[in-house]
């Protein structure tokens, strides 16, 4: 259903879930993800799976819905002919989707508009690294377009997530000024730094006097990395943490496959919620399953 709160009050009254990784969905109704504009090449290509890929989150007890323009770019696009106004109606889709699958449940679903890094419209993984030899201002211009063509679609909130880097932190917080929509801010991090080797008390602190961010915190890593993030969050920022780490696994590009155990434990949602975190999810390799055993956990039912 609609939600009749923000966002920002539900996070005031207790912990909301997360859905989990949205291309392991796609791929588990038989998607082809094999493309550089991964899961967003489906906007066009067949929205009903994103839709269903949604739908199975929101069954699953996701009160959060991320929506599938994490790569979706106007640079991206345009390598495939795909001409400004119309990739502008593919990001606004992206919103459209979720927003259609979580009506369609029995509790209030917010949307969540995914602002993926720079580095994921490269598609060659330098998201994980971060430093791309582009100044704040660059980045800033990169990623206004977008973030205002995905305000303009009216989802709850703006996800700035799986940042690298503190240089693209401050230059996603720039660009999402004045668009009206509220953010959470999410890094992803090796051990207690950012992949660009920051440490994370001051890559978080960039966020902590910010009004229109609602939370803070970290996703894409290792579900052990993501326990001392969520009380360092917590600890700098005074704001809800959000954390939605991957499954563990580890993606072995030469060998184009996912290796090593699923180390993601829903039952960690217990110190999660201690330390601080009041969004609370999965990211890659994390599906409706585990999500469902998160949402009975963490409180949210089915």
């Amino acid at each position: 259903m609609m939600p009749t709160r923000t966002l920002a009050a539900a996070l005031a009254e207790g912990v909301v879930v997360l859905d989990g990784g949205l291309s392991n969905q796609l791929e588990a109704q038989g998607c082809d993800l094999s493309d550089d504009l991964w899961s967003a090449r489906l906007l066009a290509d067949d929205p009903r799976q994103i839709e269903a890929a949604h739908t199975a989150y929101a069954g699953a007890g996701a009160q959060v819905l991320i929506t599938s323009s994490y790569q979706a770019t106007f640079e991206g696009f345009a390598r495939r002919g795909v001409g400004r106004e119309e990739a502008a109606g593919l990001l606004a889709r992206s919103v459209e989707l979720a927003r259609s699958a979580g009506a369609a449940a029995r509790r209030e679903v917010w949307v969540a508009a995914s602002v993926g890094p720079y580095g994921a419209m490269l598609a060659d993984g330098s998201e994980y690294r971060g430093r791309y030899g582009l100044s704040v201002r660059e980045l800033e211009r990169f990623h206004r377009p977008r973030i205002e063509a995905l305000a303009a679609a009216a989802p709850d909130v703006l996800a700035l997530e799986t940042v690298p880097d503190t240089d693209e932190a401050e230059a996603l917080l720039r660009a999402a000024e004045g668009v009206g929509v509220p953010v959470w801010l999410s890094y992803t991090i090796a051990g207690e730094r950012t992949r660009a080797g920051q440490e994370l008390p001051a890559a978080f602190a960039l966020a902590a006097d910010r009004d229109q961010v609602i939370a803070v915190g970290v996703n894409c890593c290792e579900p052990g990395d993501a326990d001392r993030a969520v009380e360092l969050a917590a600890a700098v920022t005074g704001k809800p943490v959000v954390v939605y780490p991957n499954s563990g696994e580890r993606w072995d590009a030469s060998g184009r496959a996912w290796r090593g155990a699923v180390t993601y434990d829903p039952a960690r949602v217990r110190d999660w919620r201690a330390s601080g975190a009041r969004l609370v999810g999965g990211c890659c390799r994390v599906g409706p399953g585990q999500i469902a055993e998160l949402a009975v956990l963490a409180g949210g039912g089915r």
